[in-house]
């Protein structure tokens, strides 16, 4: 039987957008969808929102989630997921607790649902790979269309493909951070995604990754909408 830990990772500070993790979207604070997420999904065994925040860790209460103080070493600008995934992992484990699939759910992803999250967990518990995460297939901007600059002008980065049509293109897949699972082992090895990803195949319309406050303000638009 899986054992499957969910995390949101929910730090205080955010350069692009300050305090994004609980501004309001659609009236509510943007963490509150991905709680709701995690709370609806019927395959995730214990969810839980690591943050230096008390504001944020208040808010995640009320909705009834789960609640770790993360350290302030573990919440800086450059700390690694991995380092924040393995913190959460050990404190529960020195518990007795054991899970053998760890869940990454960010709070900025707020149109990811829980059916989005059971399908990506059940894919990866039956199979043999090391994790799945969740991808939309590129369409406008293909790497085919990509240039980079050498001595001022521009190169493209796939000559066999500069001049294609659309359709001939090969598909790309690009991540948009709405689901992270992978299998427990990982860690061990200091990594989160090993070597054989599944891929989640997701709507490029969906779910909106908020990193600008224009990325905010269609989420407010979007959600607003929905309702």
């Amino acid at each position: 039987m899986n054992r499957i830990l969910g995390i949101i990772p929910a730090r205080g500070g955010s350069k692009g957008v300050p305090r994004k993790n609980i501004r309001e979207a659609a009236g509510r604070p943007l963490i509150a969808y991905t709680v709701e997420a995690a709370r609806a999904s019927k395959l995730i065994t214990r969810c839980v929102v690591s943050t230096d925040d008390q504001e944020t860790a208040d808010i995640c209460a009320a909705l009834g989630c789960e609640v770790m103080n993360r350290p302030g070493e573990l919440a800086q600008d450059d700390t690694p997921t991995i380092a924040v995934i393995k913190h959460v992992f050990d404190v529960l484990e020195s518990q007795g607790e054991v899970f053998n699939i760890g869940l990454i759910l960010q709070p900025t992803s707020p149109l990811r649902a829980g059916p989005d999250i059971d399908s990506a967990l059940q894919a990866l518990c039956q199979s043999d790979a090391d994790s799945i995460v969740s991808v939309y297939r590129v369409s406008d901007h293909h790497p085919a269309r990509m240039y980079r600059m050498e001595n001022g002008l521009l190169v493209s980065l796939d000559e066999s493909f500069a001049t294609a049509r659309r359709q001939e293109l090969p598909p790309v897949y690009h991540r948009n951070g709405a689901i992270y699972a992978f299998r427990r082992r990982l860690l061990d090895d200091n990594t989160l995604l090993g070597r054989r990803i599944l891929p989640y195949i997701m709507e490029e319309e969906r779910p909106l990754n908020v990193d600008t406050e224009y990325d905010l303000v269609l989420a407010d638009f979007i959600l607003s909408r929905k309702k």
